[in-house]
């Protein structure tokens, strides 16, 4: 009676091991079966799945591939498309996208950057919110009002998606630019408002987030590059007129003022390639376009290096009195090069350029200025305080005395100069002694254009403590 006992445990316990079907098969079956058949079969399916699946270089486009595989050609792979989406999935499909652009010139010029790749795509542009499948906001995080700006037109667009339902396509939201950079996660994860978020590096994603996003998922690209300037994409350029244009010539900022949130939303500076940027001038030259201005956050601080015989030993130039924060880069082409060729390729066409830095104006970009009749006799100086304790504070690079030495210097070398600038008002530890210094430079270089902003608090990243030590 022990032993069967036994018996029994033993078989219920190899019952609940075995699945009951291969169990009664092999307790019932007059011929002998292989207790692994099942298993290698299944094993052999899976194996098939993984090797006809997606490899780890589809999901990181440019990786590398070891050297002791075989070899797979351009025939097999396009590193421009991504296996995991079906073969069309990145066209447009003729779906509508609406462009809404906040802040600077320079979200002006992305703005038709973007729109370049996704025309190319096969989306179709309206100015009519309404009747857009995709609404993209350019977005500006220089002040914390134009965030706010922003929050509160998400809001509105999240109930026209939610009205919109109920009656076709849904519409699909997305945040582009500095603000996509700086609040990220937030974005999307606060009142669930956005599909699509891209930094201002990321605009030749575009098409593949806006198919995700299609496909019911949010989708998210804020990654900064070293080396995108955009070069290769024309700009679709949408001025009503027809008579004024944009060109961006650089992109990012290396400069780190203590107030700006620039080089962490736009990264690191680096200049476009000056062959393309002629190619561009000379296209819109042919169409008409009777004003040029040259764009970037420290676009006097432009230097490219993308030939080798651009390159030398010697350091760019500052004026005199100013200093850098970083360590001053050899070689290049400069912005007085640039701005020399630029002006040469029409002469009726008028140049300018924004926003630039005061310590980019040595005397050979000043005496450019004077000599050519095309270029715009009008410099934008920004000050941003009067007071040499406050623009230490600013991590500006310069004195009040420097600056003020700097303006004789340009309307000596260019009498009737159009003087503009930008100011703070109310910064960190400013005294009422620091205010009326700022008051009296304005009244001594008797600008033409001012732009005053009182100072806007802002959140304090650790990689910015980190960068102003």
């Amino acid at each position: 009676m022990r032993n069967t006992n036994r018996l029994r445990s033993i078989f219920l316990t190899f019952e609940q091991w075995l699945p009951r079907w291969s169990l009664q098969h092999r307790l019932c079956c007059s011929k002998p079966v292989s207790v692994h058949s099942n298993e290698e079969s299944r094993a052999e399916k899976f194996k098939t799945q993984i090797a006809t699946g997606p490899r780890f270089h589809d999901f990181v486009k440019g990786a590398s591939i070891n050297k002791l595989q075989p070899v797979i050609t351009d025939d097999l792979i396009d590193t421009d498309k991504h296996a995991y989406l079906p073969e069309d999935s990145e066209s447009g499909n003729s779906r509508t996208v609406c462009f809404e652009t906040y802040g600077c010139q320079m979200n002006v010029n992305d703005t038709e950057i973007a729109w370049s790749i996704l025309q190319k795509k096969g989306y179709q542009r309206t100015s009519d919110v309404a009747e857009a499948d995709v609404v993209l906001l350019v977005t500006c995080s220089i002040r914390e009002k134009a965030e706010q700006t922003i929050w509160n037109r998400l809001r509105q667009l999240t109930a026209m998606k939610k009205r919109r339902l109920k009656t076709r396509v849904p519409m699909k939201i997305g945040v582009l630019g500095c603000m996509a950079e700086r609040l990220k996660s937030e974005l999307l994860e606060r009142e669930k408002l956005l599909d699509v978020l891209a930094g201002p590096d990321a605009y030749r994603d575009l098409p593949r987030l806006l198919s995700v996003a299609h496909g019911g998922q949010q989708a998210s690209n804020v990654l900064l590059s070293l080396e995108e300037t955009y070069a290769d994409v024309m700009p679709v350029h949408h001025s009503p007129q027809g008579y004024s244009a944009f060109v961006s010539i650089m992109r990012g900022c290396d400069n780190m003022c203590s107030y700006c949130i620039v080089p962490f939303t736009r990264g690191r500076e680096r200049s476009r390639p000056v062959s393309s940027i002629l190619e561009e001038v000379h296209i819109l030259s042919e169409q008409g376009v009777k004003e040029v201005t040259l764009l970037g956050q420290n676009v006097n601080s432009y230097r490219d290096t993308s030939e080798e015989q651009f390159c030398s030993s010697e350091p760019g130039q500052l004026s005199r009195g100013f200093r850098t924060v970083y360590r001053a880069r050899p070689g290049g082409l400069r912005f007085a090069d640039l701005l020399d060729r630029v002006s040469l390729i029409d002469p009726d066409m008028r140049i300018r350029f924004t926003s630039p830095h005061p310590k980019d104006f040595p005397d050979e970009v000043l005496q450019l200025i004077k000599e050519r009749a095309n270029i715009c006799k009008q410099i934008h100086l920004p000050a941003q305080s009067g007071s040499s304790t406050v623009l230490q504070a600013m991590r500006r690079g310069y004195s009040r005395e420097a600056y003020l030495e700097l303006v004789d210097n340009i309307k000596r070398i260019i009498p009737g100069v159009s003087l503009s600038s930008d100011f703070i008002s109310g910064f960190c530890g400013e005294t009422e002694e620091d205010h009326l210094q700022t008051l009296s430079l304005i009244r001594e270089v008797r600008y033409n254009v001012g732009f005053l902003f009182a100072y806007s608090m802002r959140k304090v990243r650790s990689t910015q403590l980190m960068y102003w030590k």
